[in-house]
């Protein structure tokens, strides 16, 4: 525990600061891309510098959170800062994609760490009547990190240089790890069991599997080809082994005992559900802004402000509510406001206001906010401090499996959707009309955008706009999933400390 009252804040601070380095990391590179790919060169590879971080923390989150339960969680958080930071200072000085790729790798190792151990660490430092504060303050922090990545990548690039997009976190990092070395006083007790490196490999070989399979498939390598269908097989295969090892393993990587408390289940589902949908909000939005606004990548990313604002407000209410009311009543108004946000974006088109845009991003980013608090809270409800850390590596890394679900399958329907509209706008022009259509990615270019003649661009525009809203429906599917299974949680709530105590002399 931290031995000094006026040292708990330095931790926060530290734990903060590492969240908001590794959760901004998700989406900052992405604005960056296409400046990186022009000056290292390697466009056909460029997909592994997203995959392999995400590769990283989605196969680290699940091991350093049981290892944090076994050895400690000090250790750990100080060895993915350590790792983050050396992995961001390697890939500011990158010569090619493939040095790039490896590094971010690297950077994913640490990142795998940083997310679920914050988390625990909170759990443990803070009794319960405070925790939904300080829960929804690191909620806060992550959706607010996860939005304002696009905006603050697409910055630098433009303004300083898209080194500096890796550069930047050495010295929040660097203030993390002092806070955290000097302040934060652990306890010492934690029992030296037997790892499960049976269940590790296994879940890494499966994860890394699914993940290749997804980034390539109908990229790279078509669905069909023998490169992925062996992927998919790869995955279904280690992923059964894992399953039969977990079951027999003493310490397993991850608890299957836990998925028979309802609450805990639910929240496991509920994070994959809210995970996939929301990434295509800050993936879509974007690209919405510029191509059928108009706008530049800057102002893209700065269209996603107001969700995250609204995020913040989600999740600092769903913290301070928790232990007023039910987990189970707090994701009821989450996902109406989500339900409704997405339904007004499904609905948008060409001719929408940006004002009107705002107030839907403000209602989807609320409704998204609850879940940043409440589901690691509700993932680690009246369970004993030796399991916390496992419990929340489980709920972040299903939580980041929805979203690289989410950003594979919706992405790939908005991709066939455009296809398909375009061929329908363009179907029985001849001659000059499909000469002069040329290539749609130029509506994205303010420069070559002006060139097109406007009778294409409105077509193109409105193939573009429609295939957006309507994978927003279609993600309204999940959200309706999410909503049957927030009926599953109880009435399971937080219970503060003088309540715990009443209880025990009654």
């Amino acid at each position: 525990m931290v031995n000094k009252e006026s040292n708990i804040k330095l931790v926060v601070a530290g734990l903060l600061l590492g969240i908001l380095m590794a959760a901004m990391d998700n989406t900052i590179v992405a604005t960056a891309m296409g400046t990186i790919v022009s000056d290292l060169g390697g466009l056909d590879k460029f997909i592994w510098v997203t995959s392999a971080y995400m590769v990283a923390v989605m196969a680290g989150m699940p091991i350093f959170g049981k290892l944090s339960d076994m050895y400690g969680r000090k250790r750990f958080f100080v060895f993915g800062l350590i790792f983050f930071l050396f992995g961001s200072a390697l890939c500011g000085i990158a010569q090619s994609m493939v040095q790039l790729s490896i590094y971010r790798a690297i950077q994913g190792i640490g990142g795998g760490a940083l997310m679920p151990i914050a988390f625990t660490i909170i759990f443990d430092i803070f009794p319960p009547e405070k925790r939904g504060k300080m829960t929804g303050l690191l909620g806060a922090v992550f959706g607010a990190a996860s939005v304002l990545g696009p905006l603050l990548g697409a910055y630098i690039t433009e303004y300083i240089s898209w080194h500096w997009v890796f550069y930047v976190n050495v010295p929040i990092g660097a203030v993390a790890l002092f806070l955290i070395l000097r302040f934060y006083k652990e306890s010492s007790e934690h029992s030296n069991r037997k790892i499960d490196w049976g269940g590790a490999i296994t879940l890494v070989i499966s994860v890394v599997s699914l993940m290749f399979a997804l980034e390539l498939g109908g990229k790279e390598y078509d669905w069909l080809s023998g490169q992925i269908i062996g992927l998919f097989l790869s995955f279904a295969i280690f992923f059964i082994a894992f399953f039969i090892v977990e079951r027999k393993a003493k310490e397993p990587i991850i608890s299957f005992w836990m998925f028979k408390n309802r609450l805990f289940a639910t929240a496991q589902i509920l994070a994959f559900l809210y995970g996939a949908t929301f990434i295509i909000l800050t993936v879509f939005i974007p690209i919405f802004v510029q191509a059928v606004y108009g706008g530049s990548a800057t102002n893209a990313g700065l269209i996603l402000t107001p969700m995250m604002l609204g995020s913040v407000a989600g999740s600092a209410i769903g913290g301070i509510f928790q232990t007023k009311t039910s987990y189970r009543n707090l994701m009821i108004i989450s996902v109406i406001a989500y339900f409704i946000g997405m339904y007004l974006l499904g609905n948008m088109t060409p001719d929408t206001a940006h004002l009107l845009l705002t107030v839907f991003m403000v209602i989807v980013g609320f409704g998204m906010g609850f879940s940043f608090s409440l589901l690691p809270t509700a993932s680690i409800h009246n369970l004993d401090p030796r399991y916390r850390g496992s419990a929340n590596s489980t709920n972040s890394f299903l939580r980041s499996f929805g979203m690289t679900l989410g950003v594979s399958v919706f992405g790939s329907i908005q991709n066939n959707i455009f296809n398909n509209n375009l061929k329908d706008a363009f179907k029985g022009m001849q001659g000059s009309g499909t000469a002069n259509m040329g290539n749609p990615q130029e509506i994205f270019q303010s420069g070559q955008r002006s060139k097109i003649p406007d009778f294409i661009l409105d077509k193109i525009v409105h193939a573009m706009s429609a295939s957006i809203t309507h994978t927003f429906m279609l993600a309204l599917i999940p959200i309706v999933l999410a909503a049957v299974t927030i009926i599953f949680m109880g009435n399971a709530r937080v219970e503060t400390s003088q309540k715990i105590v009443t209880k025990n002399e009654n």
